[in-house]
């Protein structure tokens, strides 16, 4: 899929997920919560399907969490660290700095990947010059592994069940961050998605990669 136009100026690195991120912030607000972005595709809901006769594997039980060190998505080339961030003043959550690009942010409040309840890694999708961690997250499709590596040194094994690009208008806070399946240890991956809008310097839409937990080595 092709890089979309990158047009001169500041700011662009932050935009697009930061309005995903600000949406986790509001819903953890109305919820009292406190646990459990590839190229931007076009679309209001654009959904990619499960190939014909590839059923997706079961659920594995919950395991004990622990905070993630690294993701790998093998499929898409994303082999990435993760940083623990947290709640800016405005009860966004911080995405990854500036200067760390090719790092995903994990909501260090929430769910630990491999734990029951969905846990949520964002990053960005490129930069002024160039992708960023999660260029490739729309290519993504339903049957391919997450590989969570975590502090313990142990791997959570996820399995992709969803793949969405959302727009601002259709998204759902509630789809995106919590669990689609009580009892079940999920994963969230989020970065932006759809055109990107030169007059508001943002993209006009999220891409959303769901997965559960399929497997489990320990350290």
């Amino acid at each position: 899929m092709s890089a979309p136009d990158r047009p001169a100026g500041t700011g662009r690195l932050l935009t697009g997920v930061a309005w995903a991120v600000l949406l986790l912030g509001l819903w953890l607000w109305g919820r009292d919560a406190s646990g459990g972005m590839s190229a931007p595709t076009t679309g209001d809901v654009a959904a990619v399907g499960r190939p014909l006769g590839a059923p997706l594997p079961p659920a594995h039980e919950p395991v004990e969490g622990a905070a993630p060190r690294s993701v790998e998505v093998p499929s898409v080339g994303i082999d990435a660290p993760v940083v623990r961030r947290g709640l800016d003043k405005d009860g966004a959550i911080d995405p990854p700095p500036y200067d760390l690009p090719q790092t995903a942010g994990w909501y260090g409040k929430g769910t630990e990947p491999g734990a029951e309840g969905a846990a949520l890694l964002v990053g960005h999708v490129d930069t002024e010059t160039k992708p960023a961690v999660f260029y490739g997250l729309s290519a993504v499709r339903p049957g391919e592994k997450v590989k969570v590596t975590r502090e313990d040194g142990s791997v959570a094994e996820f399995t992709v069940d969803d793949v969405q690009v959302v727009t601002r208008e259709r998204f759902d806070a509630e789809k995106a961050y919590g669990p689609r399946v009580d009892g079940r240890a999920e994963l969230r991956l989020i970065t932006c998605g759809g055109e990107y809008d030169q007059k508001s310097r943002s993209y006009t839409a999220n891409v959303v990669v769901s997965a559960y937990l399929t497997g489990a080595r320990g350290a």
